[in-house]
């Protein structure tokens, strides 16, 4: 019997509701009474999700994080949420305080009021948040267009990098090892730069399962082929990399974990996104453009090189 994968498990959901042709957005839409209601759930799991190193109060902030991302990316703030956590019985009373906290300063943080939720307890820690909002519109994954540019905010690879140093014990300089291990523990998605840039984008996309992921679901769904001709990347990150002989091209594209986005856009509105981005001090990069045909690919001096869509999945 074959296994199934995270993919095989959502069909067979989705077609359980009769939504077999269901694409997602990773946040969905839906009108009550005239209103346009987004709403995002996301789960964080002790075992697979929380580094044994990760303060609790940085997990519960990043479980709202995660949530807030997929806002960011469609240019939506998110207004109410609500939580329901697992919690094992041997938790003690400074571990429910500092997880309270965790998620007191994602509220205030992101402009959130928490509504209520619910409390299990079960083997490990587990933390489920769902997002609400209010949208007149929503940028979507699938429209990019032959012509138009590909662009992400912020560098990749710091997640992995960090992970490789908590997890495998690589050593790295003082400023770098900062950034990469705050990449995991304290993300800060840029939410006010996807608000306010949002009429410009074509598509977009949280880039949380991985880059490689993002751009694959993007290019199927847009019906187009997407070039990559830079890769997101920034020196300390090179420097990392050739120290430990790791592949730089796995940890930029594959890593996940990055709550970072990927937009389209077309070129006569790279001005106005590039001031919104200094505006608000977020970091874009260009890293290719878009064109008729099928899948991603990287321009190397061998010539374009399919890139798969390895970022991470559940049951993987």
């Amino acid at each position: 019997m074959r296994k199934l994968d995270e993919t095989g498990i959502i069909g067979i959901f989705q077609k359980g509701f009769g939504r077999s042709n269901f694409n997602s957005e990773d946040v969905e839409i839906f009108n009550f009474k005239g209103t346009k209601i987004v709403a995002k759930t996301d789960t964080m799991v002790q075992s697979t999700d929380i580094p044994s190193k990760m303060r609790l109060s940085d997990a519960a902030r990043k479980s709202i994080v995660a949530c807030v991302s997929d806002f960011a990316a469609k240019g939506i703030k998110p207004k109410y949420g609500m939580i329901s956590v697992n919690l094992p019985k041997t938790i003690s009373r400074p571990e429910i305080d500092e997880i309270v906290s965790g998620f007191k300063k994602a509220s205030k943080e992101f402009g959130i009021s928490i509504l209520g939720g619910d409390t299990n307890g079960g083997k490990e820690i587990a933390f489920n948040v769902c997002l609400f909002g209010i949208a007149d519109s929503m940028v979507s994954r699938k429209n990019a267009k032959k012509g138009d540019l590909i662009l992400v905010t912020g560098p990749f690879g710091y997640t992995p990098a960090g992970l490789s140093m908590l997890l495998d014990k690589k050593k790295g300089k003082g400023p770098f090892v900062n950034k990469a291990l705050k990449s995991i523990t304290k993300p800060k998605p840029p939410i006010d730069f996807g608000v306010k840039s949002k009429k410009y984008f074509s598509s977009s996309m949280d880039s949380s399962d991985g880059l490689s992921a993002t751009l694959n679901e993007m290019s199927k769904q847009s019906g187009k082929k997407f070039v990559v001709n830079k890769i997101p990347v920034l020196k300390d990150l090179e420097d990392f990399v050739k120290c430990h002989r790791l592949n730089l091209e796995s940890l930029v594209f594959h890593g996940g974990e990055e709550y970072e986005f990927v937009f389209t856009i077309s070129p006569k509105h790279k001005k106005i996104i590039e001031k919104n981005a200094r505006l608000l001090k977020t970091p874009i990069m260009e890293i290719g453009h878009v064109t008729s045909g099928k899948g991603v690919h990287v321009e190397k001096k061998e010539g374009l090189i399919r890139l798969k869509g390895l970022g991470w999945k559940h049951f993987g």
